[in-house]
């Protein structure tokens, strides 16, 4: 089976801003998506990355530009300030986990999440938030409040394997080891399952 292995935090602006591009692609090519959430900030310590509030002030100012400017030019709406970011990103990520083993369309259910996060300033840790976003993706809302001990397992499982594949921020996406991170990465990503850029030899 064609995989390719999506990871990606519940708390990323650049997510979101990746809108349903990957699964378009998966689709027109044959590939199948993995839903893998991970908890950024962990891997940020495994990775040497820093927070966005540790970061020096010109790449706190240039990541609001960049972000200001993707999301004109992809017409996405975004707040740039949102009122609760960041805000514990476990229970939508096991949310996630745990409906990705049902039938619903798991990349809408992410994006719903991402979209209450960045563009309707909700609360993604709330049971009722996380609830309506899993019945606009067909899902059961009580998934939200399900058992989630071994999806967080699963959460921090996929922490380790992202470090592991080569992640260092989100949206990664991994297609046969190779990695592409960003999701303006995504037409390097196309050019590769269309054949019009051969895969990556090992360059180091």
């Amino acid at each position: 089976m064609n995989i390719i292995n999506y990871y990606f935090s519940v708390l990323s602006p650049f997510t979101y801003l990746a809108g349903d591009r990957l699964e378009a692609l998966a689709e027109q090519n044959g590939y199948t998506v993995r839903y893998k959430p991970f908890d950024i900030m962990a891997l940020f310590a495994l990775t040497g990355g820093v927070p966005p509030k540790q970061r020096h002030k010109s790449r706190q100012r240039y990541r609001i530009e960049d972000l200001s400017r993707t999301s004109r030019l992809r017409r996405m709406p975004i707040n740039l300030h949102p009122r609760f970011w960041p805000t514990d990103p476990v229970p939508a990520s096991c949310s996630i986990i745990n409906a990705a083993k049902q039938e619903g369309d798991t990349g809408l259910l992410v994006r719903e999440v991402l979209t209450s996060c960045w563009a309707r300033d909700e609360d993604i840790s709330r049971m009722e938030v996380i609830g309506s976003c899993l019945a606009a993706a067909g899902f059961d809302p009580g998934l939200a409040q399900a058992d989630q001990v071994v999806a967080r397992d699963r959460f921090n499982q996929y922490t380790d394997s992202a470090a592991r594949e080569g992640a260092f921020g989100s949206p990664t996406y991994v297609l046969n080891g190779e990695v592409f991170w960003g999701q303006d990465r995504l037409d390097h990503l196309e050019a590769v399952l269309v054949g019009r850029l051969s895969p990556a030899v090992d360059c180091l």
